[in-house]
């Protein structure tokens, strides 16, 4: 995928070098919204993550598999506490991004099954 059709990757990657960028989201349903990059959690610290979201990954055990994972908070906070764990994106500078942050596992893999079974 080449950078400039990566624009989730740039944010990413942007945000990283400099936290003060700015977001702005336009959705194929015509919503449009803006603001500062700072407001996403793709960085955010344990501490801020959804109360939701804390009591979740306390349920993680043994291996992790991370689909889309972002910048790799998930994977940052798992590895620390002893968990294997492979984030994929589909995005090279998140997955760069990831790497730079300590992410020890990270590839850029897409969901998408190209299967021969696909006549099934």
């Amino acid at each position: 995928m080449k950078a400039s059709k990566d624009a989730y990757g740039q944010e990413i990657y942007a945000y990283f070098k400099d936290p003060d960028v700015a977001e702005i989201v336009e959705r194929d349903d015509g919503y449009i919204d803006s603001g500062p990059a700072s407001r996403n959690l793709y960085f955010a610290p344990f501490k801020k993550w959804p109360k939701m979201e804390k009591r979740a990954i306390g349920y993680a055990k043994g291996a992790v598999l991370d689909i889309g994972c972002g910048a790799g908070r998930l994977e940052l906070y798992l590895q620390k506490r002893g968990h294997y764990v492979l984030g994929i994106d589909n995005s090279p500078l998140a997955i760069k991004v990831c790497k730079l942050r300590g992410v020890r596992k990270a590839k850029v893999m897409s969901i998408t099954i190209k299967s021969s079974l696909s006549h099934l």
